[in-house]
């Protein structure tokens, strides 16, 4: 039976212990997470990509079925920051709140996982698969010395996946891909004083961006679950001097796409943007991420929403505008979806906090959710 009361005391320990990313020190809430499953009598293992960067696996193991479900927050917050009112890692609970770092992303999430996991050891409860729980390093930085690894080296081989890293008891079910690149104008010097002599990059550049923006959402698929596609200019910079000509510009987009669509058909709508003003140009790629989509009607789903049902609590079956985790595991060709029990608001912001409801909550939905799931159903 889920133990609110020692799932406060797990919160805090979690808070308590620095592991900023970058910043901090993973080994010891890697040691503490490793210690907890490891009294549950579950077998645990540490994978590490990089000094003091640790990731912890641990399993249930079935001697009756051979299929695997795995459960998977991450260790990792991003930065405390400045304009904290309370000490970031010393957790502070304020009527139903608990403030401190990492409350809403991802300690939170990783204590409920814990409550639950201690929680089906201790009733006894078996499963109809191998379950397997895996404390990932490095999600705030891209999960390169965590995640991503751990499944390319088939470390992480599981049947299914819920990637505990939500608010609100949300149920991502789709996600947005992303392109990440950088685009180089390059044009002819002159002086500032007789522009016609020369080829000014930086006007090329803001041409091409402005013909990407008036053009970019028409006959785009749409999704139910997700607001329309995006580009961001993150950045922008050229020239030498104010009184030249510039012959170069770069500039740095972020394309945020939908299910149905896919980089390589915005990359030639890049290219085409651009040849309407130069042919003296260069693309380089930066990051690709796909979209992600799985039916609502999955069991991961249904099953979800039944165990929140169950307990009263409402789900909400949503979309993610911004890249999870989950689409590592499409690459895998494994079905995962997204949940967690943070408050929505809360990541990364200075008096992060969460409900303490949410947590207690989150835990026995956990709990529900793994008795009722079963594959092939």
């Amino acid at each position: 039976m889920v133990n609110k009361k020692r799932l406060i005391k797990t919160i805090k320990k979690l808070i308590s212990i620095d592991y900023q990313n970058p910043g901090g020190d993973e080994i010891r809430i890697a040691d503490f997470v490793k210690s907890y499953v490891k009294t549950l009598g579950l077998k645990v293992k540490t994978y590490a990509f990089s000094n003091k960067r640790k990731n912890v696996i641990a399993a249930l193991k079935s001697e009756k079925y051979r299929k695997s479900l795995l459960i998977t927050p991450h260790l990792d917050t991003v930065p405390a920051g400045g304009g904290w009112n309370t000490d970031p890692f010393c957790a502070k609970i304020i009527g139903s709140k608990i403030y401190g770092l990492g409350a809403t992303d991802c300690k939170g999430n990783l204590a409920s996982s814990l409550e639950a996991l201690n929680s089906i050891v201790e009733d006894g409860i078996k499963l109809d698969y191998n379950l397997i729980f895996a404390a990932t390093a490095d999600e705030e930085s891209g999960s390169g010395l965590g995640l991503i690894p751990l499944l390319e080296h088939k470390i992480l081989r599981p049947d299914a996946a819920v990637v505990l890293d939500a608010d609100d008891f949300k149920i991502v079910i789709t996600q947005k891909g992303l392109v990440h690149l950088k685009v180089k104008i390059y044009g002819k010097k002159a002086h500032g004083a007789y522009p016609w002599l020369g080829i000014n990059a930086i006007d090329i550049a803001a041409k091409v961006i402005i013909d990407l923006k008036e053009q970019h959402n028409k006959q785009l698929p749409k999704n139910k679950y997700l607001r329309g596609p995006t580009i961001n200019v993150g950045t922008i910079k050229g020239g030498d001097k104010v009184n030249v000509v510039s012959d170069w510009c770069e500039f740095e987009l972020d394309f945020r796409f939908l299910p149905g669509s896919s980089e390589k058909e915005l990359l030639r709508f890049l290219r085409e943007a651009i040849i309407k003003y130069t042919n003296n140009f260069k693309i380089e790629i930066q990051g690709i991420q796909k979209p992600y989509y799985i039916s609502p009607h999955h069991a991961l789903v249904r099953t979800l929403v039944a165990a929140c049902s169950s307990l009263k609590v409402k789900p909400r079956i949503s979309g993610s505008e911004g890249a999870t985790v989950i689409t590592f595991f499409k690459t895998m060709g494994i079905p995962a979806i997204a949940s967690g029990f943070g408050t929505e608001g809360c990541a990364h912001i200075a008096n992060e906090y969460t409900k303490i409801n949410n947590l207690y909550n989150g835990a026995r939905v956990l709990v529900e959710f793994l008795k009722k799931y079963k594959f092939n159903n």
